[in-house]
């Protein structure tokens, strides 16, 4: 997808992903075993950081703990990443966690199937594009018209909505082949992305690894509620690897099998219609959004409103899924995302999970199109409700009432007497069914079982006899409405689920902050922002003159001693050259020390984008570094207020 630099200049993937490798921002894992002889292993999707991506990585988690975990006063958590398969069978994803996935059986790659579509699709588009001249030798079997040009564009539209067996008819209705080797390839089937592994030498106890940071919070519930003493709301976090096993891993650090997650878990009263006290504070910012029926429709033009009418509108569920996003929003400007590359996508139905009320998705235009990096649902109770019941212990809130509260409901009792005999294994089952029964059928059966002498009650799964309902006599099931005085209200919370792919987040904002001079093509620059650059300030002496030692090693322990991340560069190379080098890096700042210094302690001070420099005394420099990093100063204010350097321009 045609994308532009910071500056508005043509974007080349190949080219900053030359200098992110070449900067050793990242890169794959294991690289060197790639040629080592008989080597099988399968590498793609794994990726280590080198230092500047560390550094980057560490700021961005750093910001993201400022920005929601201290403004919003909450619960931090660090679980296990190893994960009894009991868990994940409770919380669906080892039934549900899947993806659909297709199989060339000539060449035996594996592809995803919505992928594949996309890939296909978008490449027909492109190539029916290309100008007169070239349109005049290509084959009519390679040409199609508008009709067929906004069809693929609505099947593009609504990707995400379509299922295995929709996508396979999109497969063989459009003859879409796999792109390597132009193959067909067999019918979608569902393919789990967990990795599964046992504990322990008997290998009886299997477990996964965890896909997402979710469950440790919610099983912790009780103790967090208990942490802040009852009292509610109040959001939980976790930061930590998740891993999925990739069909197939493209697209660099943006789908990999490991990953860093930053997940928040608010949870909220259900009666409370999910109102967030501070929600007046951001109802005014505006974001882009991309609804659930514009691309049913087959589009995906994006509307601008402010999140208060957005919430009242009923666009947003309600003001605390609101509240998120607009937090969001603040976090991915703050560091560094294009804010004209950012989109809300609401889900569609079919890829929102069963038990969402609404969800939607901030994703970030790239060179691979716009991305996935951060999903923020309203789970409902689901997940407290599946847990509680699977291990019997309550995850609820309990809260005095004000004033009694007088209560009338039907009630089904079982004289398990006879249910044990009756059902032997299965009494359980059909016990936890009659549980579940809510007001209405309760009322229904309760006449029912008053004209006959027996009822039935669906138990959602096969029993011994192979039936998915039981037969309750009179005596042995009893309905009736009964009335009982409460003092004490409990419920399940709702929760609402900010989740962060910080990779993905990482590689994004590095292709929004990349740039290079009008002037020169190969000198490349990184816009990051100060809060996250991963060096802050680099220090450059004139030369390698021994005058010029004393000060260097002086300034870079005064901001290592404030915690200022510097480098100093004492190569040989043309200090020009030198600052291009760091301009690469993303550091924002640079100190020179030159033979004025040495007479007057005087320093320059340069910044990375305009490379303008001001002049002034050590103590003068130090301080607009650390207001410029804290954000109390802009580069224009510390410009305005210092000197401007005049002499020689050092980036020639």
């Amino acid at each position: 997808m045609p994308t532009t630099t910071l500056s508005g200049q043509e974007f080349s993937r190949p080219r900053l992903e030359s200098l992110l490798k070449r900067r050793f921002f990242f890169t794959e894992s294991f690289e060197i075993y790639r040629t080592a002889p008989n080597y099988k292993g399968d590498n793609r999707g794994l990726y280590d950081y080198g230092p500047p991506g560390c550094a980057l990585l560490s700021n961005i988690v750093n910001e993201w703990r400022r920005h929601f975990v201290i403004e919003e006063n909450m619960l931090e958590l660090d679980c296990t990443s190893i994960t009894p398969e009991a868990v994940l069978k409770t919380s669906g994803h080892v039934d549900k966690f899947a993806d659909w996935m297709c199989r060339d059986p000539v060449k035996g790659d594996f592809l995803r199937a919505d992928h594949l579509v996309e890939t296909v699709l978008e490449t027909r588009i492109a190539n029916n594009k290309l100008t007169p001249a070239d349109t005049s030798s290509k084959s009519k079997a390679e040409q199609f018209d508008e009709a067929t040009m906004q069809q693929y564009k609505g099947i593009l539209a609504k990707i995400d909505n379509y299922d295995g067996p929709e996508l396979g008819k999109l497969i063989e209705d459009l003859d879409i082949r796999n792109p390597n080797g132009n193959g067909k390839v067999e019918a979608p089937t569902a393919f789990n992305l967990m990795f599964k592994s046992t504990i322990g030498p008997s290998s009886a106890a299997p477990v996964f690894f965890r896909p997402e940071t979710a469950q440790g919070q919610f099983l912790n519930f009780r103790k967090l509620l208990d942490y802040c003493q009852g009292s509610m709301p109040f959001a939980s976090a976790c930061i930590g690897k998740s891993y999925r096993n990739e069909i197939s891993p493209r697209s660099g650090l943006l789908r990999v099998r490991e990953f860093l997650m930053a997940e928040v878990e608010h949870f909220v009263d259900p009666e409370s219609n999910k109102a967030h006290e501070r929600f007046s504070e951001i109802e005014h910012i505006e974001l882009p959004f991309l609804d659930r029926q514009t691309q049913l429709s087959g589009k995906t033009t994006v509307e601008t409103a402010s999140i208060g009418s957005a919430v009242r509108g009923k666009l947003v569920d309600n003001e605390t899924l609101g509240y998120f996003l607009a937090r969001i929003y603040m976090f991915l400007i703050k560091i560094g995302a294009d804010s004209q590359k950012i989109r809300f996508r609401q889900h569609l139905d079919n890829e929102m999970a069963h038990y969402a009320c609404d969800c939607w998705d901030a994703e970030l235009l790239t060179s691979y199109g716009w991305i996935e990096c951060v999903g923020c649902a309203d789970r409902s109770a689901y997940d407290l409700t599946v847990h509680s019941k699977a291990t019997g212990t309550p995850l609820t809130v309990k809260e005095n009432l004000p004033e009694p509260l007088e209560i009338t409901e039907w009630q089904a009792s079982l004289e398990k007497k006879l249910l044990g005999p009756r059902f032997k294994k299965d009494a359980k089952k059909v016990e936890a069914a009659v549980q579940a029964l809510d007001q209405n059928t309760l009322e229904n059966l309760a006449a029912e079982l008053a004209e006959k002498a027996s009822i039935s009650i669906p138990t959602g799964e096969a029993l011994a006899d192979g039936k998915t309902t039981a037969e309750l006599s009179g005596d042995m099931c009893s309905i009736k409405k009964i009335t009982r005085v409460e003092h004490i209200r409990e419920y399940t919370p709702n929760v609402i689920e900010p989740s962060f792919g910080i990779g993905r987040i990482l590689y994004s904002i590095l292709e929004h902050v990349y740039w290079y001079r009008p002037q020169d093509t190969a000198r490349e620059v990184l816009s990051l922002p100060i809060l996250t650059a991963p060096t802050k300030v680099l220090l450059v002496p004139l030369s390698n003159h021994d005058s010029f030692k004393p000060t260097i090693k002086s300034l870079a322990s005064r901001l290592r001693s404030i915690g200022i991340a510097n480098n100093t560069d004492t190569s040989s190379v043309s200090i020009g050259r030198r600052y291009a080098r760091n301009d690469e890096l993303g550091t924002p700042l640079g100190i020179t020390v030159d033979f004025d210094t040495v007479k007057d302690g005087s320093i320059t001070l340069r910044e990375r984008d305009s490379t303008a420099q001001v002049r002034a005394s050590e103590d003068d420099i130090i301080e607009a570094i650390k207001n410029l990093i804290s954000g109390s100063e802009t580069w224009k204010q510390v410009s305005q207020r210092l000197p401007a350097f005049t002499g020689q321009a050092q980036d020639e």
